[in-house]
């Protein structure tokens, strides 16, 4: 064999463990709502759970990445796309992600994270024992909706009217409306509804708010609208109308206040579950995680601008104060 043959297949020989490797190497399929750049801080937090269960991205794990940039039509094309790729894990974020995901395969495991009940969507038969091949987190943000407007009600007890932002595209919009509503109408508080999947939605629902005597808005647990909180938190600023969210994140971003689960650690939990999976636990034997603790946020630079007094018996339950 001549020298140059000679170093090609040694060459050739010295990749061998490296390919089989990247070829046995197990693959999680991640499908998320919004862009890659709006969620980048939870994707962190679920690579901190899977390190936690002893993986890591390019050292034995490899991950595929989806993105719907807030195209929920997209989900489903996505989810068949992991599948045919024979992803070993796919992790769908929010309830149209789970769908699509288990309207596409019922042998891979499904790790999901949102704010609904999964089981009113069929995703699983019980919290505690979900049966199929999906699990996951359930942080029940729309459960606690009822306690937003509580809080909110403090903050401006003399509006007029309140608003309830939903996303029409998102499955959660219509049980999530109708429970605000049986919520409002308890507490004899006029509550009308506005919708947006687009950027240019969220600018047109403002625009009849003092025409219609709106003075605070909710907005419904959506990765979409979650993830222009600051846009939301703009236009409120200048539209008179104050907030509140389910993420602590839209308070930073300007909101005025928020009451939730922590998202971030909610993430970190699905990546622990994703570790253990792929350990070789079972989906069905996992309980849904939820949360025990939810938290307040209160942006007291938003109130100032807003020229909002906040209760000081609120801002001492407050869990986090921006100042």
């Amino acid at each position: 064999m001549k020298r140059r043959e000679f170093m090609l297949a040694l060459g050739a020989s010295s990749m061998w463990p490296q390919m089989s490797r990247a070829q046995t190497m197990p693959v999680i399929g991640f499908i998320g709502i919004t862009s890659s750049d709006e969620w980048k801080n939870y994707v962190v937090a679920f690579h901190e759970g899977l390190k936690e269960a002893g993986f890591a991205e390019g050292r034995n794990v490899a991950m595929q990445y989806r993105w719907a940039d807030g195209r929920y039509d997209r989900l489903k094309a996505m989810a068949t796309d992991l599948v045919g790729r024979k992803v070993d894990i796919i992790v769908a974020i929010a309830p149209p992600a789970a769908l699509a995901a288990k309207a596409a395969t019922q042998a891979i495991p499904i790790v999901f994270f949102m704010g609904s009940d999964p089981v009113k969507y069929g995703l699983v038969a019980s919290l505690n024992r979900p049966g199929g091949n999906l699990t996951g987190v359930s942080i029940l943000s729309n459960a606690i909706s009822a306690r937003r407007l509580q809080l909110l009600r403090q903050v401006v007890p003399d509006t007029a009217t309140n608003a309830l932002l939903v996303n029409p595209t998102n499955q959660n919009a219509e049980p999530d409306t109708k429970e605000m509503q049986l919520a409002a109408e308890t507490m004899k508080q006029p509550l009308i509804v506005v919708k947006a999947s687009t950027e240019a939605e969220i600018d047109g629902v403002f625009v009849d708010f003092p025409q219609q005597r709106v003075g605070a808005l909710l907005i419904n647990p959506d990765p979409f609208l979650l993830s222009h909180a600051d846009r939301i938190a703009a236009l409120a600023l200048r539209y008179r109308v104050a907030t509140i969210f389910h993420a602590h994140e839209a308070v930073i971003a300007g909101g005025l206040m928020s009451y939730g689960a922590s998202f971030t650690d909610a993430h970190r939990q699905a990546g622990l579950y994703s570790g253990r999976i792929l350990k070789g636990e079972k989906p069905a034997d996992l309980p849904v995680l939820q949360p025990t603790k939810f938290e307040t946020a209160v942006n007291l630079k938003t109130a100032k601008a807003l020229g909002i007094i906040v209760p000081p018996t609120l801002l001492a339950l407050a869990d986090e104060v921006i100042e």
